[in-house]
């Protein structure tokens, strides 16, 4: 991203919370694995985006109007000796030079300036539902102006939560996020279509996650999130990450993975035969689902609820489940009504996506669902999960888990899928399978 990327989100902001406001955002510090290695670090989004500054242990300050600039960044020093062990820093002043801030302070410093930034400001804006220290010490310096009053000082009124205003920008993807997230997509989906060139009987399950994983970062790019290798009836489990069991012939193998890509994420669900050959049963409950899957992408467009897709999917599923005689009702309304179907599909059709894999915005507004609006993207992910200990069920069906997930960019017009470069229908699964074989 450019500067000038950053610095008109700035401007939004300050917009939005007004010259009587101030607004700060914290990056949290590196969290430790054991003893004294960390985990990677990932910048936090919210303040990333603000100005793509990627530090543990920095603070954000927005101030409209302050005559020696509206934007401060309190981050580490320079210090050589842990840059020797840990890596380079920007320092205060590598802050302003590369990031674009206006002025830059030390970390150490951020309690002692605060009370005059907050000197005069009616409002302090934090992202409340985190960073349970810097809401401490703005408390603090609230505090201590407040007992000043007598010279002239004047403490804010009210703290507000800052993540309405910024998290409602971040759901509108601009021009240059989408490109960053088509790449994240289009690598993701080189990933999933490797995985199925790879996969055969025998094979471990993190064997297949090394192949993911190596198509993503031999393209600079690192996972979103853990990903899920899942075959069998480990598909059934909907967050499964021990990714340790050996494959079978004959099973389905689920694998939910996706890349991030100068911090915008991509997901990507796809289900195939191990052996490259769907099973009657198999195809039976895979066509249902990616039935739903279609309808609801058909469902998301401009000016549709957030919820559309979901119904649609929803429908689909229960009818499918009907004629699969998995569900048994005198109509799939009833049976919707009834929310019968959460008996094998229990999640919802998908999330926000973005910075974040979950990621950030309301999904109603003033107690309604969102509309949906050009450049949002959305997830939209149905699946049918049929546990081995299901009862009641044709065993045919026992311990097969089934889930298809594409990233879904709303246009002007419609829609696109920024992930359409790995197949899902049947007969073009099998036959990229079998070329590989």
């Amino acid at each position: 991203m450019s500067g000038d990327i950053y610095q008109q989100r700035r401007a939004r902001l300050s917009k939005e919370i007004g010259s009587a406001g101030v607004a700060i955002l914290a990056a949290g510090p590196e969290c430790i694995r054991y003893r004294d290695v960390h985990y990677p670090y990932r910048p936090d989004s919210d303040l990333r985006y603000l100005c793509g500054f990627p530090e543990p242990e920095s603070i954000l300050v927005l101030a409209p109007g302050r005559e020696d600039g509206e934007c401060l960044l309190f981050c580490r020093p320079r210090d050589p000796e842990r840059e020797l062990w840990d890596g380079r820093r920007a320092g205060v002043s590598g802050a302003v030079q590369q990031y674009g801030v206006d002025e830059a302070f030390p970390i150490a410093e951020f309690e002692q300036r605060l009370p005059d930034l907050l000197d005069g400001r009616e409002q302090v804006f934090l992202a409340l539902a985190r960073h349970s220290s810097v809401q401490k010490q703005v408390m603090r310096a609230i505090n201590a102006l407040k007992q000043q009053q007598r010279r002239g000082l004047i403490a804010p009124h009210a703290v507000l939560d800052l993540e309405d205003a910024l998290h409602d920008m971040r759901l509108r993807k601009q021009p240059e996020e989408i490109a960053l997230m088509r790449r994240a997509a289009e690598v993701s989906a080189a990933a999933h279509c490797r995985a199925m060139r790879s996969c055969r009987a025998g094979m471990m399950e993190y064997q297949i996650a090394a192949e993911v994983h190596h198509e993503l970062e031999r393209n600079g790019m690192t996972p979103a999130y853990g990903s899920i290798v899942g075959g069998g009836a480990n598909a059934c489990v909907l967050h499964y990450i021990e990714n340790t069991d050996e494959l079978r012939d004959g099973d389905l193998l689920l694998i939910d993975a996706g890349a991030e890509c100068e911090g915008y994420c991509a997901d990507i669900t796809r289900t195939f035969p191990v052996n490259g050959r769907f099973s009657g049963p198999q195809k039976a409950l895979y066509e249902v689902v990616l039935k739903a899957q279609l309808d609801a992408i058909a469902a998301a467009r401009p000016g549709a609820d957030w919820n559309a897709p979901h119904r649609a999917a929803v429908a689909a599923l229960t009818e499918g489940l009907m004629a699969l005689g998995l569900l048994q009702g005198s109509s799939a309304a009833e049976l919707i009504e009834s929310e019968a179907y959460k008996r094998f599909y229990m999640h919802s059709t998908g999330h926000w996506l973005g910075m974040d894999v979950h990621d950030v915005g309301a999904y109603k507004v003033d107690g309604q669902w969102r509309p949906l609006e050009a450049g949002m993207v959305l997830t939209i992910e149905p699946g049918l999960y049929i546990a081995p200990d299901s009862e009641g069920v044709d065993p045919a069906f026992l311990g097969i888990g089934i889930r298809i997930e594409d990233d879904v960019l709303i246009t002007e017009t419609g829609n696109e899928v920024l992930t359409s470069g790995v197949p899902k229908a049947v007969a073009d699964i099998e036959a990229l399978m079998a070329a590989a074989a």
